[in-house]
């Protein structure tokens, strides 16, 4: 199975910082290979949204709304994904999901960490 366990969520004033962190763990790491792990928001009232996403080799993708913000980082042996988020926004006030995509296994999600950004 698999565990994935969100880090880090917490209310930031506009402007600030706030890096979110999901360990993922299971014995479905010892059967399968990561194909992408990923963060994914979503607010109230709307569909959820790609924010950033790394493949196991190291490629990342961005909504154009953060390029340039956020960062995305993995470690491929510990199956931890980190996303540094800077100059937050209060329009990204929203939960925060991690994304763990399997080759033939498919995906699997966190429960999700709020992140709040006051005005």
């Amino acid at each position: 199975q698999v565990q994935l366990v969100e880090s880090g969520g917490g209310l930031v004033q506009a402007g600030g910082s706030l890096r979110l962190s999901c360990a993922a763990s299971g014995s479905i790491f010892s059967t399968f290979r990561v194909n992408i792990m990923g963060w994914y928001r979503q607010a109230p009232g709307k569909q959820r949204e790609l924010v950033a996403s790394i493949s196991d080799g190291g490629s990342t993708n961005y909504a154009d709304s953060v390029k340039g913000r956020f960062t995305i980082s993995r470690d491929s042996v510990k199956n931890t994904v980190t996303l540094q988020m800077n100059n937050l926004q209060p329009e990204e006030t929203a939960v925060y999901y991690c994304n763990c995509r399997f080759f033939v296994a498919g995906d699997y999600w966190g429960q999700g960490t709020q992140v709040t950004v006051s005005s």
